[in-house]
């Protein structure tokens, strides 16, 4: 196990490697360039003001050699500094020490990220074994039908369906930021209850879509799976259907299943950018979309970075959780 890890992580580095460079190429072949935010609303500004500020900001350099700095202070875990007023460090904005724990972009976006996916396996797992098992049936015409109806649904358009039922006709849920505005007055339990109404919508829409398309993998895993002959053999042992189902088929139908972690991640990192701005959110995903706005070049290649090196962490848990379910790849 030991030795697989450190192969694993040892692969990191260059793809790692190689998504900064891409990123970074990407983002100077963008139409504009930070300059023109800061002057193109200023009448009275030069072509050499322009140009001391591209000096300023190292803009007036190759790209290559943009890189190459950038990666040099990437090394020692500096981003560099935000092209914003305010020229704060990029990890200063990302995860603001003067705040408090629970109120981080980047912790903010992991804990609506880690119920998202938590909400997904718990529902769309059970959809999935229950359509599985009742194949045919009237039930399993009625799940499917539902799935892929949720599964084609816009979620920005859902989001604000939901925040027009729940947020303004029936008032039910807040519909933008994480607390209310009388929070501080609030006891402890309503602090906890005021936070948990805040994260219930945008919970909901960023587990939306994963949770569908989850759902229609594991049926049609699970599906294959009952169809095997040891499956036969164990009702032909008299075992209970419960048991057959849930001991024997269901942790061999879970093995590709894991493997989806990984591939998870990166969504919901994305649509961290929808439904964080769409509920007014401050997490990465709206610091990410203002970064990009504002072409703070810095910011958006840390937000990039992070974003990346997350995705490969997803991978390499979803490798060790299929390593840990089957053993016969533990055995290799």
């Amino acid at each position: 196990m030991i030795p697989y890890l450190a192969k694993r992580l040892l692969e990191m580095i260059p793809t790692l490697l190689g998504i900064t460079i891409l990123s970074f190429l990407i983002i100077h072949l963008a139409p504009g360039k930070p300059t023109d935010v800061l002057t193109e609303m200023n009448p009275k500004i030069t072509p050499e003001a322009r140009e001391r500020l591209e000096k300023y900001y190292g803009l007036d350099k190759p790209v290559y050699t943009q890189y190459g700095l950038w990666l040099k202070r990437v090394v020692k875990f500096d981003f560099g500094e935000s092209f914003s007023t305010d020229r704060r460090p990029v990890i200063a904005k990302i995860w603001d020490t003067k705040q408090p724990l629970v109120e981080r972009r980047l912790f903010i976006t992991f804990v609506i990220n880690a119920f998202s996916m938590l909400l997904i396996f718990l529902i769309a797992i059970p959809i999935g074994v229950f359509s599985a098992t009742h194949q045919g049936l009237f039930s399993d015409k009625v799940t499917t039908v539902t799935v892929f109806i949720g599964f084609a649904t816009p979620a920005f358009w859902l989001a604000l369906l939901l925040m027009m039922l729940f947020g303004i006709h029936l008032g039910w849920l807040p519909i933008s930021g994480l607390k209310s505005m009388d929070y501080d007055t609030l006891s402890v339990f309503g602090k906890i209850w005021d936070r948990a109404e805040h994260l219930i919508l945008p919970v909901f829409i960023s587990s939306f879509g994963g949770l569908a398309g989850l759902s229609r993998f594991m049926r049609g895993s699970m599906l294959e799976v009952i169809r095997q002959d040891y499956i036969t053999v164990a009702r032909a042992k008299g075992l209970h259907e419960r048991r057959v189902v849930y001991h024997h088929a269901l942790r061999n139908a879970l093995l590709p299943i894991i493997t989806l972690l990984g591939l998870a991640v990166p969504g919901l990192i994305g649509g961290s950018v929808i439904f964080e701005n769409i509920f007014s959110i401050p997490g990465m995903g709206q610091l990410f979309y203002m970064s990009v706005m504002t072409r703070d070049y810095p910011l958006v290649m840390g937000i990039l970075t992070i974003g990346a090196f997350l995705t490969l962490l997803g991978n390499l848990l979803a490798d060790i959780g299929y390593m840990l379910t089957d053993p016969r790849i533990r055995a290799r």
